[in-house]
């Protein structure tokens, strides 16, 4: 059944700090990791999994760091739980009754759909923070 561990908050977490650097920059695995407030060392295993299905390079150097190859309009949450994750969206039902695989197939499909959002939504989060910090000065 679905569920979503740190690992991919986490995972969602650092993809936005990276989706905050000016375009082409990198940002080092511990800026990710402070501004993301996420344990550096779990962090390291969460970017090469994603670097390794092609979310996201590193440049080794001293100006090196982890950069996004894909923008954020083209990763859907959907697709980072199926990187982090162990069979969140495989078949749920274990049962040979006709009327709970029907109805586990629906909590299925709706599962899919609900997280099949790009993370470029995050901006739409952004912006309502922005709102409800201007509202309260």
């Amino acid at each position: 059944m679905v569920g979503v561990t740190s690992k991919t908050i986490y995972g969602v977490a650092a993809l936005y700090q990276l989706s905050l650097c000016e375009q082409g920059k990198t940002l080092k695995i511990k800026d990710i990791a402070y501004r993301a407030n996420v344990p550096q060392k779990f962090l390291e295993q969460i970017l090469l999994e994603l670097k390794k299905k092609g979310f996201l390079t590193s440049i080794k150097g001293a100006c090196g760091g982890y950069k996004l190859v894909k923008i954020l309009q083209d990763i859907t949450l959907k697709d980072i739980i199926l990187t982090l994750e162990n069979d969140t969206f495989f078949d749920i039902c274990k049962t040979d009754n006709s009327v709970l695989k029907l109805f586990w197939a629906d909590v299925q499909s709706n599962l899919n759909n609900a997280f099949d959002i790009p993370l470029s939504e995050l901006k739409k989060y952004e912006e309502r923070t922005n709102q409800i910090v201007n509202f309260s000065i």
